[in-house]
């Protein structure tokens, strides 16, 4: 976490924690929707048929919730 401080107050930026969060997840490319699936999708299993991996899904999850 970056901390800046200003004669306005202080400012945190996690910009390089959520940087190497989509570099290690593989989106760093992806483009931000407002809603990034529809609503209405049907999830189904792996498109490769290959098991998921629910470790790095969880992983994840867990450090996004640090953001």
């Amino acid at each position: 976490m970056a901390v800046a401080k200003s004669k306005d107050g202080i400012y945190m930026s996690q910009r390089k924690y959520i940087l190497n969060l989509l570099i290690e997840s593989k989106m760093l490319s992806c483009k931000p929707k407002s809603t990034p699936i529809d609503p209405k999708h049907q999830l189904g299993g792996a498109i490769d048929g290959l098991p998921m991996d629910n470790g790095k899904y969880q992983r994840l999850v867990g450090k996004l919730i640090l953001v």
